[in-house]
C-alpha cells in the first residue's frame, strides 16, 4: 500500500523510493529479495504480516507499494503474467454476465474473452471505445464489466477515459483498462475515474525483456479486497525475483518512456512521408483520429508504439519484418531494444479472421516497439527493410 505522505513527491522520485525503503537490519539501499516460501508465526492461530508466499511476500509487497503510489491507488497486486491479471478481473463475473470490450484489443485478451470466458456463460460485445455513444448502446442490464485500453493494440486508438468512466458508473458496471502501452508515467487512469488499471509488467514496467509479470491497481479498498481474494484463491502470484526485476525497471521507467516516445514520434513523421507506406497510426501525429484526445490524456509523450500499414500483401509485409537488423522480429514490446511484428500473423493471430478484417488488422499492418537505440540507426534499418521488399 502507498503512504499518502509519499504523494507529495514527483513520480520519478516515488518510483525510486516508495517500496524501496532502506533495509533496517543491514542498511542496504536496495531491499533484499525474499525467496522464502513460508514464514514462522508467533503462535498457533496467531498470524504475522506474512505467512505463506502465495498469500503475501515481502518482495512482492514492496513492488505493490511502489505501483500503488505510481498509479494513485489504494493498493496494487502483482501477478505471474499480464493475462493472469486480466483473468483475475474476469473472475469477478458470473454466469450470464455481459462484457463490453474494445475492438482495438490485445490478442490474448480477445482469446480470453471469446475462448475461455464464454465457457462460463459470459457474453462479450466488441465495440469502438473511441465512440462513447456506441459504448453506451452496447451496454445492457447484464453488463458488469467494461474493458478498454488507454492506447489500443494494435491500431493505437485513444478513448476518452473520463467519459467512459461516467458511462460505467451510470450503468453500475466496473470499468478496467489495460495501460500497458501508456504506462503510469504518461497516464494514470485511476485519476480519470477508472476502477481498475492493468499492466503487462513484462513490457515497460520491467523494460528489459527479462521477466514476466502483470499488475492490477485500484482506487477502492473493497474492490481491492475482492481481487486479492481471487488472486490468493487461484494462486497466480508473481515470484520474488521477477518482483525485484520489475521494481528495478520502475526506477528508470519515466526516463525510458519519454526518450522512446521522442524517437517514436520522429520515426512516425518519417514513415508518414515514405512512398511505400499507406498510413501511419501514432497518437502524436496530427493525422491520428484521436490526436486531440491523446494530447489531453497523455502527459509528456505519446508512447513508444508505432503502427503503420504498407501498400503490400501478407507475404511482402512479412519479408519486411524479417529483413530488419536492429528491430528484432518478436512479439512483446516495451523494452530497451526495438521490436517489429506483423499483427495479422503474430500478436493478433488469435483473432477470428472475420474480426481481423472487421477491425482493421490488415495483412499489411506492422507494429513497432521503439527502443532506446538512436533515431538515425532505427530509421536506416527500416528504410533498408522497406526499400528492399
Amino acid at each position: 500500500m502507498s503512504d499518502s505522505s509519499d504523494q507529495g513527491y514527483a513520480f520519478r522520485t516515488r518510483a525510486i523510493h516508495v517500496g524501496n525503503e532502506i533495509d533496517p537490519s543491514t542498511g542496504a539501499v536496495v531491499p533484499p529479495i525474499h525467496l522464502a516460501s513460508t514464514f514462522r508465526q508467533p503462535g498457533a492461530g496467531e498470524w504475522g504480516q506474512f505467512d505463506y508466499s502465495r498469500s503475501g511476500n515481502p518482495t512482492r509487497s514492496n513492488l505493490q507499494s511502489t505501483l500503488a503510489s505510481l498509479e494513485s491507488g489504494v493498493g496494487a497486486l502483482a501477478f505471474s503474467s499480464g493475462m493472469a491479471a486480466i483473468h483475475c478481473v474476469t473472475m469477478l463475473l458470473e454466469n450470464g454476465d455481459h462484457v463490453v470490450a474494445g475492438c482495438d484489443l490485445y490478442g490474448g485478451a480477445y482469446r480470453l474473452l471469446h475462448k475461455i470466458c464464454n465457457r462460463s456463460g459470459i457474453d462479450v460485445t466488441l465495440v469502438d471505445m473511441t465512440d462513447v455513444d456506441a459504448v453506451a448502446d452496447a451496454i445492457n442490464s447484464r453488463t458488469k464489466l467494461i474493458w478498454a485500453e488507454t492506447i489500443g493494440n494494435p491500431r493505437l486508438t485513444i478513448p476518452n477515459l473520463p467519459r467512459l468512466a461516467t458511462i460505467a458508473k451510470e450503468n453500475d458496471a466496473i470499468i478496467g483498462v489495460d495501460n500497458t502501452f501508456g504506462t503510469p508515467a504518461l497516464v494514470r487512469p485511476l485519476e480519470h475515474g477508472i476502477d481498475i488499471v492493468m499492466h503487462s509488467a513484462t513490457k515497460y514496467l520491467g523494460g528489459h525483456s527479462d521477466c514476466l509479470g502483470g499488475t492490477l491497481a485500484v482506487a477502492d479498498q473493497e474492490l481491492l479486497d475482492r481481487l486479492y481474494f481471487i488472486q490468493n484463491a487461484t494462486g497466480a502470484v508473481l515470484d520474488p525475483l521477477s518482483c525485484f526485476l520489475i521494481s528495478r525497471g520502475l526506477k528508470t521507467l519515466d526516463l525510458r518512456i519519454r526518450e522512446q516516445s521522442k524517437t517514436a514520434l520522429e520515426l512516425s513523421k518519417w514513415l508518414e512521408q515514405h512512398p511505400k507506406v499507406r498510413s501511419v497510426l501514432y497518437p502524436g501525429l496530427e493525422s491520428h483520429p484521436q490526436h486531440q484526445v491523446a494530447a489531453a490524456t497523455l502527459v509528456g509523450g505519446f508512447g513508444a508504439m508505432v503502427t503503420f500499414e504498407l501498400d503490400a500483401g501478407i507475404q511482402q509485409t512479412a519479408k519486411v519484418c524479417e529483413s530488419t537488423k536492429l528491430f528484432h522480429l518478436a512479439v512483446s514490446l516495451g523494452a530497451v531494444e526495438s521490436l517489429i511484428e506483423q499483427p495479422a500473423t503474430m500478436s493478433h493471430a488469435s483473432y477470428d479472421a472475420a474480426d481481423r478484417a472487421r477491425f482493421g488488422i490488415s495483412d499489411g499492418l506492422i507494429r513497432l516497439s521503439v527502443g532506446l537505440e538512436s533515431f538515425e540507426d532505427l530509421q536506416e534499418d527500416l528504410a533498408s527493410a522497406i526499400g528492399e521488399n
